[in-house]
């Protein structure tokens, strides 16, 4: 398993697929599939039986889950950048290899 550079909350831009120049934030990391789920970003169409929740079932529009190699962060302002990691004082921060800010 990789470490992954793009947490929850993060905002990230689709540089690749179907989907590709969309941005959202991400809303779930699934680290052992090296995916992530970003808000508004490969919207499914699932069927659902009737239950608990939804008495009357039927067809619910989703997220479904996009590869994190798919995805690039943004930074405050708003271009894309690749991410890294160094030791400040005694914490070890990310930031920005294209700016150098720290995120």
């Amino acid at each position: 398993m990789t470490k992954l550079k793009i947490k929850t909350g993060d905002t990230v831009k689709v540089i690749a697929g179907d989907h590709k120049g969309a941005e959202g934030k991400v809303q779930k990391v699934l680290t052992d599939k090296n995916k992530a789920i970003v808000e508004g970003v490969n919207m499914v169409k699932k069927h659902t039986k009737p239950s608990a929740q939804s008495p009357q079932g039927g067809i619910v529009e989703k997220e479904a889950a996009i590869h994190i190699s798919n995805l690039s962060l943004l930074t405050s302002n708003g271009e894309t950048t690749r991410i890294g990691y160094r030791v400040e004082g005694d914490k070890k921060v990310r930031f920005s290899k294209k700016s150098n800010e720290v995120i």
